[in-house]
């Protein structure tokens, strides 16, 4: 290792280096963890397995070395030039690291973090380990389940939860392993957990009753609008457990966090006076804006999320992008979210995903695919229609339903909705 990584300070106390992280079935430490190759800094490290992730992250909070963590198949080769062309060596999971095309000083102490791309192509968004932080009260003794993937703002958030705070376990799930991984999780004493709503969905929809057999205490959801129906879905399975929802993201870190199983945040919550340790949300036309203490380096001032939000009754709920979460339906404008969240009110209905189509005369049609609740037999586009036409406007009920076979999920836990 060069003099130059080594005479670092240590830039936080690793008060976590002795909790459990089980990956891949082996039972290790933080400390335990297995040594990585000699790293440069700046380094853009792409691993293949949890166990290398965490091990970069460990290397990174000792030594102060200037980090980008993300799975090999989240970046492409031209992002892999990029990230070379500004001053990061690419270290592939087997070890060979690809010099950086651009010499630089490094910034000491930069976790660096790849946005979800559901803008376009992912950015850059710079942290540091303290702001990556959120969670610094006392907790009470946990093993949490990780299945996020390397590098997300939400698998940092429960990586360094484990890092900084004592009696904080980590079960790692592995992508071959998430189509069974309430097995490892009760396997392993899992007794809190953090995933998106689809990741959830998925869980009830391919067996409730192994869902069920986990001992958790804690459930998070975030990632993704969160409805109803997933918060009741949950409450049912667990009905003593602590179910939370968290808005967060790479630029304004965790903004929004409720406990009272309901969806939306209170409207109150609007514009409250400024605090240090709390973020300022507002509403802009029907967009969500934070100004956050927790954000992003260079993000200074107000953030303008692009989610869309719509108000019901006392709460303020947010349905999704605004770039595709409004339809116009011959001039009427419906909610592409709040049609969704309908569907997935529907005892039927185990996952929804609603979109434009084109139409003759009115330009835009609602239309959705739908994965049906198996548990509950079938179900008809005549049934659906109905349901919605009680609750929604004409022009919102979908005229075109298609029936899935299975959950989409992606790389990061979300589907496309």
């Amino acid at each position: 290792m060069t003099a130059a990584v080594t005479s670092r300070r240590r830039t936080t106390a690793l008060i976590g280096d002795d909790n459990t992280v089980v990956v891949a079935g082996k039972r290790l430490t933080w400390r335990t963890l297995h040594k990585l190759p000699q790293l440069p800094s700046p380094a853009a490290v792409l691993v293949d397995s949890g166990a290398d992730a965490l091990a970069a992250v460990r290397h990174h909070a000792v030594h102060g070395t200037e980090l980008l963590v993300a799975t090999q198949s989240r970046v492409d080769l031209r992002m892999r030039e990029e990230l070379g062309e500004s001053g990061f060596a690419i270290v592939l999971p087997d070890g060979a690291v690809t010099p950086a095309r651009l010499k630089r000083v490094e910034e000491s102490g930069r976790a660096w973090l790849l946005t979800s791309g559901s803008t376009g192509r992912p950015k850059r968004i710079g942290h540091t380990l303290e702001s990556l932080t959120t969670v610094t009260g006392d907790q009470p003794p946990r093993t949490w389940l990780l299945p996020y993937s390397p590098g997300t703002y939400a698998w940092w958030q429960v990586v360094t939860l484990s890092l900084t705070q004592a009696d904080q376990g980590l079960v790692v799930i592995e992508p071959n392993e998430l189509e069974e991984w309430p097995a490892v999780a009760a396997e392993h004493g899992v007794t809190a957990a953090s995933g998106t709503p689809t990741f959830w969905r998925q869980a009830i929809y391919r067996d409730a009753d192994a869902l069920a057999a986990v001992p958790l205490e804690q459930i998070t959801l975030g990632g993704e609008p969160v409805d109803q129906a997933i918060l009741d879905q949950l409450r049912e399975v667990f009905p003593k457990a602590r179910i939370s929802w968290i808005y967060a993201s790479s630029e304004v870190g965790a903004s929004i966090v409720v406990h009272d199983g309901k969806a939306g945040f209170p409207k109150s919550w609007l514009d409250r006076e400024p605090d240090p340790e709390r973020p300022v949300l507002s509403v802009e036309g029907d967009e969500l804006v934070i100004r956050s203490p927790h954000h992003g380096a260079g993000l200074v001032g107000a953030v303008h999320t692009g989610d869309r939000v719509e108000y019901d009754g006392d709460r303020v709920l947010i349905t999704g992008r605004l770039d595709t979460d409004e339809i116009n339906v011959g001039g009427s404008k419906v909610s592409a979210g709040v049609v969704r969240n309908v569907l997935m009110g529907h005892p039927g209905v185990s996952w929804a995903r609603v979109f434009a189509r084109k139409a003759p005369l009115v330009g835009r049609m609602v239309a959705a695919e739908v994965v049906p609740n198996r548990a509950l037999g079938p179900i008809t586009d005549a049934d659906l229609v109905q349901w919605c036409s009680t609750r929604l406007p004409d022009y919102g009920v979908p005229r075109r339903i298609k029936f899935l076979d299975e959950i989409p999920q992606k790389e990061t836990l979300k589907s496309d909705v």
